[in-house]
């Protein structure tokens, strides 16, 4: 007759613990588009695409999506990345060992590195201090200049004094010259030591875009639910009548208002590149909005050498869209642009480690920009030209 041995309190909890490890309950709780890996230190981040998946764990999904998604089945989104692969880069041998040299200006501001971040809207999402910590982060990365939204979330005079670099201010006309007056008066120096004023010339509709995402960053993304902008009376499609208005002779209206330098940005094509010029803008800024605004338009990439033959030197181009690297900053240098902005890049800083985020990724970023410019043997921005590059638009 055998008799049963007692069983330990040790044996009952492993045993225990080994039955909830296999529980489908437990893995019920996860969440599958995580991997629940602990969140990297700043100093681990390596370059701009490290900073995604961070900002992806610490924010909401809502939030994300906001950030990330481009209009309808957001081609041009996806086109203003996928143009840098067809542009070569092509190095000069022999070129000396000159330290490289990327500080310049543009419209009189001096820059220490080509490089800006453009305006985008609500930083609440992505961190307390919203656009004041991604002020600061930009003038902690030697100075680099801030252009506020229209529609940014905390008002100006905060934004302004969070940190003493310099920011410009992007304006959504409205029609009747009192609001843009009243507007504008709001961002005059002291309060904007040096300003600019970007005249943002994006026409859109509301758009249809996915608002839920089934899949992390960085992967193929399938939407389920979308969002349509509800139809109103006379207008069943969608589109506001608040910027369909704007005509060319609004910039002369602007200019008459804007004592500063004014830009038009949403320029992707080499005639309203020339009817900017008529119009005394002193810079184009060439965007498509991050493919936010239209889908299927050409990446800004493409159209560059176009706008860069229309301006013919006569005023500088600032660029964005889709720049993720250093060798991405050149090859838009090598392309016609004066300076390049980035939009998505500082927001995922922001929202993956604060200020703190912004500042190490736009650093990341100029540290690349040298070392490319080192490898090819461009050791200053006026050695950047068309030659550096050979492209394979499709």
């Amino acid at each position: 007759m055998v008799l049963n041995s007692p069983v330990s309190r040790r044996t009952v909890f492993r045993g225990l613990a080994g039955f909830l490890a296999g529980s489908p309950l437990l893995r019920g709780q996860q969440d599958p588009f995580r991997d629940h890996s602990r969140v990297p230190a700043l100093r681990e981040m390596l370059d701009a695409f490290d900073f995604e998946p961070v900002a992806y764990a610490k924010i909401t999904r809502q939030a994300y999506d906001y950030m990330a998604w481009g209009v309808d089945g957001e081609f041009t989104m996806r086109r203003n990345r996928e143009a840098y692969d067809w542009v070569g880069l092509v190095p000069r041998g022999l070129a000396g060992v000159a330290p490289v040299q990327t500080a310049s200006t543009f419209l009189g501001m001096n820059l220490a590195y080509p490089i800006m971040i453009s305006p985008t809207a609500r930083h609440v999402l992505f961190s307390p201090g919203a656009e004041a910590d991604t002020h600061a982060g930009a003038t902690a990365a030697s100075n680099t200049p801030f252009i506020v939204s229209n529609v940014a979330t905390l008002p100006v005079e905060k934004i302004a004094a969070a940190a003493t670099g310099p920011w410009w201010f992007q304006l959504y006309p409205q029609r009747g010259s009192d609001y843009n007056r009243q507007t504008l008066d709001k961002v005059k120096p002291p309060v904007a030591g040096r300003l600019s004023s970007p005249w943002t010339s994006r026409l859109p509709s509301t758009s249809v875009r996915r608002m839920t995402r089934t899949s992390p960053p960085r992967t193929a993304r399938a939407g389920a639910d979308y969002h349509r902008g509800a139809a109103t009376r006379g207008n069943p499609y969608r589109v506001p009548d608040g910027r369909l208005w704007y005509e060319w002779t609004l910039l002369d209206e602007l200019r008459r208002v804007v004592k500063v330098p004014l830009l038009v940005k949403g320029i992707v094509t080499g005639e309203d590149a020339r009817l900017c010029l008529e119009h005394g803008v002193d810079a184009i800024f060439l965007s498509n909005h991050g493919g936010r605004s239209l889908d299927y338009g050409p990446s800004t990439l493409e159209v560059l050498p176009e706008i860069a033959e229309a301006v013919g030197g006569r005023v500088p181009i600032l660029f964005d869209g889709g720049i993720r690297r250093g060798s991405d900053i050149l090859k838009a240098l090598a392309l016609g642009a004066t300076a390049v902005s980035l939009g998505r890049v500082p927001l995922w800083g922001l929202a993956a480690y604060g200020a703190q985020g912004v500042q190490k990724v736009l650093e990341i970023l100029q540290a690349e920009l040298v070392q490319a410019m080192a490898a090819t043997g461009r050791p200053t921005l006026a050695s950047i030209d068309k030659t550096l590059v050979r492209t394979e638009f499709l």
